[in-house]
């Protein structure tokens, strides 16, 4: 008798899920499961400092209940969906849609997730089913909004641990800078300093939560590291033993940072832009004093829409100009920073395609490419007219880091990204004057293992082109690198088993992002393992593709991103 009297409720329950499949299946703004595994990492927002807010229209929660809630929204939710729920990779959660739909609606969408790439948080047995409820009623709520982040919230973050004068005048060691790594260490809050030439471990230093960049000034001499928890510490790589000189939290959560490059403008200022608030900050290159804060709020390039929660992603210096790139990510544009008058700044705004990420300069590097990933396009920037060159339709969600640039034997000079969404490596020509036809154009497609990748390098020394696959769900495709000939890109790729010849036992043991070293002879992954587990990095032998040497030590926790001196500092790769 009770499941006869649960049969309608089934039913209908059964009935509401296939109903926001469909809707959600006519939605091409699609994400596959490693793009939502990417892009829903827990954020760095604390939500301790987000208050709570009410609709009064909303089902009834407790203040325990909110605070859980909120708890699930920052670890599981605010990557794809936005901290202010206005819609970033995933789709917009105003309570002005939530209501609307009501908590048995949300209750399915939640437990079953959507053909549109939404993950099914229920049947995957990631929240149970009292989380779900919460979740359906929390949403109904108005979004709890993050404490700004100003000049006086920096200035009391700021620390010179050692001011320029007192540190050294030259070189105090006998390491070969040039060709040291940056280790990210991602759940250690740390960064590893690897000697490139001996593969030893320099010094393990304390950075912010989950670096995701390391970046060098352009005399070589300072390397910035920002984590997501965006703290920004400056290592001093002239110190006897490198180590942190200064350090300052430049808001809640962020991504970027990179330094003034321009022929006279060296070593002069740091740049660093936060995902909250969305914003970004000029600062004193050797002491991280902040000096200029500039808002990135504004109108979307598509819909003309304001946007409260635009995104800074890449960052990178210009060559051409005293000025700074600057991705912004919800509204697409791009902002050219020039940097020679802080106190009457000009900005060229560039518009592009929403949801700006990752992007490298081409080989000449007067043309920045980067990735519009959820638009599906690569747009090219001029940075000597400082205007938009192309905009490039390309493959599901392109993720190229800085990118990839190679001479193709037929197409000439060109760039490469991957995708996170599909198995193909886009080959875009990047030659105007020598190859005019190609410019600007899809000239060729490659097969790779599959979806899920997230980098692609090569480097002029070199005649490989490596593909990771670090997010791919299949274990073969993540524990392994495909690399290809780029004398001969038809016959396909080789699949390297770099997790296998690291023999760091259990452990997802995923391998992400091929780094040379700086005569282009060495090629560096990461298998990155569970924090509790063995992780290491193997070096390569770029010509025979063997094994050099892997680097095992209990102190490489979680490593991922690697970036070498010399490369870094002249955007080679």
């Amino acid at each position: 008798m009770g499941m006869i009297t649960k049969l309608p409720q089934i039913v209908a329950f059964t009935a509401l899920s296939l109903t926001i499949s469909a809707v959600f299946a006519e939605d091409k703004q699609h994400i596959d499961k490693s793009e939502a595994q990417h892009q829903a990492a827990p954020s760095a927002i604390n939500p301790a400092e987000v208050q709570r807010t009410d609709s009064k229209k909303a089902p009834p929660i407790s203040d325990a209940e909110f605070t859980k809630a909120k708890q699930i929204f920052f670890e599981r939710c605010a990557g794809c969906h936005g901290v202010l729920r206005k819609g970033a990779t995933g789709k917009p959660l105003t309570t002005d849609i939530t209501l609307e739909r009501g908590t048995e609606y949300l209750k399915v969408l939640i437990n079953f997730g959507s053909a549109a790439g939404m993950p099914n948080w229920g049947t995957s047995g990631e929240l149970t089913e009292e989380e779900i409820d919460l979740m359906a009623r929390y949403l109904q709520h108005e979004p709890p909004v993050p404490p700004e982040y100003g000049m006086k919230e920096m200035k009391a973050s700021w620390k010179v641990l050692i001011p320029p004068e007192k540190r050294p005048t030259k070189q105090m060691n006998k390491y070969n800078l040039e060709n040291m790594f940056s280790v990210t260490l991602r759940d250690a809050g740390q960064i590893a300093l690897i000697d490139g030439d001996t593969k030893e471990i320099i010094n393990i230093i304390k950075t912010g939560y989950a670096v995701h960049i390391s970046r060098y000034s352009a005399s070589g001499r300072y390397l910035f590291v920002v984590g997501r928890d965006a703290k920004l510490n400056l290592v001093d790589l002239w110190m006897e033993k490198p180590d942190n000189v200064a350090e300052i939290k430049i808001g809640l959560e962020a991504r970027s940072v990179e330094t003034s490059k321009y022929k006279g403008w060296e070593d002069k200022y740091a740049i660093a832009g936060s995902y909250w608030p969305p914003q970004f900050v000029v600062m004193e290159s050797d002491t991280l004093e902040p000096l200029k804060i500039v808002s990135t709020r504004g109108m979307t390039v598509d819909t003309q829409e304001y946007h409260p929660e635009p995104r800074v992603a890449a960052i990178v210096a210009s060559h051409q100009h005293p000025e700074f790139i600057v991705n912004v990510k919800e509204t697409g544009k791009i902002l050219m920073v020039n940097y020679e008058n802080l106190q009457d700044l000009k900005i060229t705004s560039i518009d592009a395609a929403p949801f700006l990420h990752d992007g490298g300069w081409d080989s000449t590097k007067r043309y920045f490419l980067t990735a519009a990933n959820k638009s599906n396009k690569v747009a090219v920037v001029d940075s000597k007219e400082d205007k938009l060159a192309a905009l490039i339709e390309v493959g599901n969600i392109p993720h190229p880091g800085r990118g990839a640039n190679f001479i193709d034997p037929e197409f000439g000079p060109v760039w490469a990204t991957s995708d996170l969404g599909d198995q193909f490596i886009t080959v875009i020509g990047t030659d105007p004057e020598g190859h005019p036809d190609n410019a600007w154009k899809v000239v060729r497609k490659l097969s790779g293992q599959g979806g899920g990748s997230l980098f692609v390098k090569t480097h002029p020394n070199s005649q490989n082109l490596y593909v990771d696959t670090a997010l791919s769900p299949d274990e073969k495709h993540s524990q392994s690198i495909a690399v290809f000939d780029i004398n001969n890109l038809d016959k396909g790729f080789e699949v390297l088993p770099i997790a296998e010849w690291a023999d760091v036992g259990e452990g997802p043991k995923r391998v992400v992002q091929p780094e040379y070293n700086k005569a282009g002879d060495e090629v560096w992954f990461s298998v990155w393992n569970g924090k509790e587990q063995k992780s290491a990095v193997v070096v390569l032998d770029d010509k025979t593709r063997k094994v050099k040497k892997v680097i095992k030590d209990d102190r490489l926790i979680t490593p991922t991103g690697k970036f070498n001196v010399y490369n870094t500092m002249h955007d080679i790769y």
